[in-house]
C-alpha cells in the first residue's frame, strides 16, 4: 500500500470512529425506552360511559368509574372484588385512607357519595354544585374537593364529618386538579387556558396563571418535591409549571386528546394518556429539564389513567368492540 493510500485509510478510519462515538454519546444523552406495553386486558360486564380511575396503593385496590357505578378491582390479582352502586354519571373517585373513607362524584345527581373503603357500603350523599367531575382529597386540610363543571365552582367537603365546608367560585369550567400537601390545591380551567392556585383552608383563589403556549389544559399531576405541575394540554403539549410562581418552565410534545397525567416519584417518569390510543412517556431529568422517552400504544379512547406507585403499572379504561375493559400497562 502506498503512503498516500495509508494516509487516506487512517483519515477514513478516524472519521468513522468520531461518527460512531458521536452517535453513541447522543444516544446516551437521551432517556432510554421505558419498556412499557399493554400486558393484559380485564373485561368488565356492562355497558355505558366511563371516566377517571383511582388507585388505593395501601389497600391494593383500583376504583374504576363506569356510568352508574364504581367497579372495584384487586390490583395484584387483577380481579373484580366488588362495586359501589347508585352513583349516576360517576366521574371520579377520591380516597382518604386514614379516615377509611372514599368519595365518588356523581355528575348526573350533583352529589358526592361517601363510602366505606373496607366494605364499599355507602355512608352518605353530599350535595355539590352542578355536574361534579374531577374530585381529589387534600391531606393537609382533610378536605375533599369536587370540581363542578356545571356551575364553575368547587365544593369543599370535610372528609371526617361529611359536611360541606364551603364553595369556591372558580370563574371558569374546571378540569383536573392536584394537591401539594401543604394546603394548596391547583386546578385547570380548560376553556380559559389557566391554572388556579386555591387556598384549601381559606377556600379562596390565590392566583390565576395563564398556561400559554399550552392551550386547553385538561389533566394535571404534580412532583411535590420539585414543586412542578405537569399539565396535559389539548394543544398536544405537556406544560411544566412552577407551582410557586406560575411560570411555564417548558413544554413537551404529547399525543392527541390527552385526559390524564400521572407522575411516578421513584422513576421520575411522567405519563400522559391520550384518546388517540397512546401514552406519551416523559422523563424529569431535573426540575427544569425534561426528555421524551417514548410513545406507548394502547387502545383508542383509553384516555383516563391511574398509576400504582408500588408496581409502577398503569391502568386505563376503554371500550373495545362493545366490551368495557381495563388495560394493564407495565413492563
Amino acid at each position: 500500500m502506498s503512503a498516500i493510500a495509508e494516509r487516506k485509510l487512517v483519515r477514513t478510519t478516524f472519521f468513522l470512529l468520531i461518527s460512531f462515538l458521536s452517535s453513541f454519546l447522543l444516544m446516551g444523552a437521551s432517556a432510554p425506552p421505558s419498556g412499557y406495553s399493554v400486558l393484559q386486558k380485564i373485561p368488565i360486564a356492562g355497558q355505558g360511559g366511563f371516566d377517571y380511575l383511582t388507585v388505593d396503593e395501601a389497600a391494593r385496590r383500583l376504583y374504576v368509574s363506569h356510568e352508574t357505578q364504581v367497579e372495584v378491582l384487586d390490583i395484584d390479582s387483577l380481579t373484580l372484588v366488588g362495586s359501589i352502586t347508585k352513583t349516576p354519571g360517576v366521574h371520579g373517585i377520591a380516597i382518604a385512607p386514614a379516615l377509611r373513607r372514599g368519595f365518588v362524584s356523581n355528575g348526573q345527581a350533583s352529589t358526592v357519595t361517601i363510602f366505606d373503603l373496607k366494605t364499599l357500603k355507602p355512608i352518605a350523599d353530599v350535595p355539590t354544585g352542578k355536574k361534579p367531575d374531577a374530585i381529589i382529597y387534600d391531606p393537609a386540610t382533610s378536605r375533599v374537593f369536587a370540581f363542578n363543571g356545571g356551575s364553575n365552582s368547587a365544593t369543599a367537603i370535610d372528609a371526617a364529618s361529611g359536611k360541606v365546608a364551603g364553595t369556591v367560585d372558580l370563574k371558569g369550567g374546571p378540569e383536573y386538579a392536584a394537591a401539594d400537601g401543604n394546603g394548596f390545591v391547583y386546578n385547570n380551567l380548560e376553556e380559559e387556558s389557566q391554572v388556579l392556585k386555591i387556598d384549601a383552608r381559606k377556600l379562596t383563589v390565590e392566583q390565576r396563571w395563564p398556561t400559554a403556549p399550552c392551550a386547553s389544559p385538561s389533566s394535571m399531576a404534580m412532583d411535590r418535591a420539585t414543586r412542578r405541575l405537569f399539565l396535559g394540554c389539548r394543544s398536544k403539549v405537556m406544560a411544566v409549571v412552577d407551582a410557586d410562581s406560575g411560570k411555564v418552565i417548558t413544554t413537551m410534545p404529547i399525543g392527541d386528546h390527552v385526559d390524564a397525567t400521572a407522575f411516578d416519584p421513584e422513576t421520575k417518569l411522567i405519563f400522559n394518556s391520550n384518546g388517540e390510543g397512546t401514552i406519551t412517556v416523559i422523563h424529569e431529568d431535573s426540575p427544569d429539564k425534561y426528555s421524551l422517552v417514548e410513545t406507548v400504544k394502547t387502545m383508542p379512547r383509553a384516555k383516563t389513567m391511574a398509576l400504582d406507585p408500588k408496581t409502577h403499572r398503569l391502568f386505563l379504561s376503554t371500550v373495545e368492540n362493545g366490551q368495557f375493559e381495563v388495560l394493564v400497562v407495565g413492563k
